[in-house]
């Protein structure tokens, strides 16, 4: 199982993100990260795999394209979501695995016919899908006849909290879709990664508990528990 380090880039910088509520976020200048600047973050923590939230673009205010490049050169594999809002954006910045989020792809789940490439991130809040409000495992069920090469549940409530996973939620989820599955938000340490291999699910996307030492560097660093 892929283990994924999340870098959320705002203003420039790496900000530590927390519920979802993007008007907090400040600059992550604590537990391992030696800068917010993020090609020193990212240098110095070394992880094998990244995922990059752009939140500037998922505003839809001007894309850190440039700074992206950058980040993603320094790392094996690169996820980025920039809030694409058409096919035509998954190719703005090459070198990356594009993340078509619904939040911003598509007014209706039909609409995302129209992508063919990359991994579709469910992003929910209050245990639904924005901005449709549906259950995630609805939109599973029914994305396995779309072209993406897998699909990310991204708990946006959940994220920067430590919350922990529930066993029963993960295997249902996992149930309901026959492709690669990532998750993020809310993993609180090594036995919620665990919890993930043990439901069948291919990746993890982490941050928070890497910064408080619950999920061990070293694991990001080789980029699969040890």
């Amino acid at each position: 199982m892929e283990l994924i380090l999340a870098v959320d880039l705002a203003g420039g910088l790496v900000v530590h993100g927390r519920s979802g509520d993007r008007a907090g976020y400040h600059p992550l200048t604590w537990g391992l990260a030696p800068s917010a600047e993020p090609e020193a973050y990212v240098s110095a923590l070394r992880p094998r795999y990244l995922y990059i939230a752009d939140l500037e673009s998922i505003q839809g205010q001007t894309p850190q394209d440039d700074l992206v490049r950058r980040c993603a050169a320094l790392v094996e594999r690169c996820y980025l979501d920039r809030g694409v809002r058409s096919p035509a954006d998954c190719t703005a910045v090459t070198g990356v695995t594009p993340v078509v989020g619904t939040e911003t792809a598509a007014r209706a789940f039909e609409d995302l016919a129209a992508y063919r490439a990359g991994y579709l991130s469910i992003d929910v809040k209050g245990g639904r899908v924005l901005p449709w409000g549906i259950r995630p495992e609805e939109v599973l069920r029914r994305a396995s006849g779309l072209s993406f090469e897998g699909c990310i549940i991204l708990n946006i409530g959940a994220v920067g909290t430590e919350r922990g996973l529930v066993r029963e939620d993960l295997e249902g989820m996992r149930a309901c879709y026959p492709g690669r599955l990532l998750y993020g938000g809310g993993v609180a340490g090594t036995d919620d990664i665990h919890l993930l291999a043990d439901a069948g699910f291919d990746g993890a996307i982490v941050a928070t508990a890497v910064h408080h030492g619950t999920v061990p560097l070293e694991w990001v660093r080789r980029g699969h528990p040890c």
